[in-house]
């Protein structure tokens, strides 16, 4: 997020950054936090996140619910941005990162670890081969309201939405500007808006055939990527949203 800051999260408990101490670069070697270092929680939710990497369709099937601590981990501006970053671009180093973000290469890898280190991003295998820097890509997350208990998890929960809710205003924002440019990707581009009375499973229902959908497609193109077909591809958005509105 260079292009635009993240809400403000000075009062959301973060790691601290050392100043100088902070490595270089991220390499592939054994940089990786160790298990010993983590908490209980942070531990059971790395493991968790390491079965959810063993298959895309199972990580979107049930992706991981942030426990508080990795929720407070992430509410931090830098984090947010590198891991919008990656989102965006599906993959990244910490060079590249900082490239975009007009940050350090010793500011972005430490960050990219603790990002690591709570199961929000991991290394991406199918990254070129050859290279010193480990190459990442993020990982799917839900928000658990059994989590916000903690103030400083709400407060966490709350700069994390308001950052995903701005972000998304200026991605569409950004889309439209250039639609006039945009041939022929403007006829395959859909904006969509319906509202109607439904019952909790009702829109439950409707919620799970969304996804299902946007997975398989999904899915489909990334088994045809990885079979060679690579000609015409680029990075494509998809936003799925469905909730209640207020009560009058």
């Amino acid at each position: 997020m260079a292009e635009r800051k993240a809400p403000a999260s000075a009062d959301v408990p973060s790691d601290d950054v050392p100043s100088d101490d902070v490595p270089s670069d991220d390499v592939r070697s054994d940089d990786v936090p160790s298990d010993e270092d983590a908490t209980p929680d942070e531990a059971a939710a790395a493991q968790e996140g390491a079965a959810d990497s063993s298959g895309l369709g199972e990580l979107r099937d049930a992706p991981r619910a942030l426990g508080a601590e990795a929720l407070k981990s992430f509410a931090h501006p830098l984090r947010i941005a590198m891991y919008r970053y990656l989102t965006a671009h599906g993959r990244g180093t910490a060079s590249q990162v900082a490239r975009h973000l007009g940050e350090s290469t010793g500011q972005t890898s430490y960050h990219l670890r603790q990002l690591e280190r709570h199961g929000l991003i991991e290394d991406d295998p199918t990254a070129p081969a050859g290279g010193r820097e480990r190459w990442w890509r993020p990982v799917g997350f839900t928000l658990d309201s059994r989590h916000l208990e903690d103030p400083a998890a709400r407060l966490a929960a709350d700069t994390a939405l308001r950052a995903v809710i701005a972000e998304r205003a200026e991605t569409l924002q950004t889309w439209f500007d250039s639609i006039t440019t945009a041939a022929p990707w403007d006829d395959a581009a859909v904006h969509t808006t319906s509202s109607s009375d439904l019952t909790l499973d009702e829109a439950a229902a409707l919620s799970r055939e969304l996804i299902a959908v946007v997975d398989r497609h999904t899915d489909a193109a990334k088994a045809r990527k990885d079979a060679g077909e690579t000609e015409g591809r680029r990075r494509v958005r998809v936003y799925v949203d469905v909730f209640p509105l207020p009560q009058d």
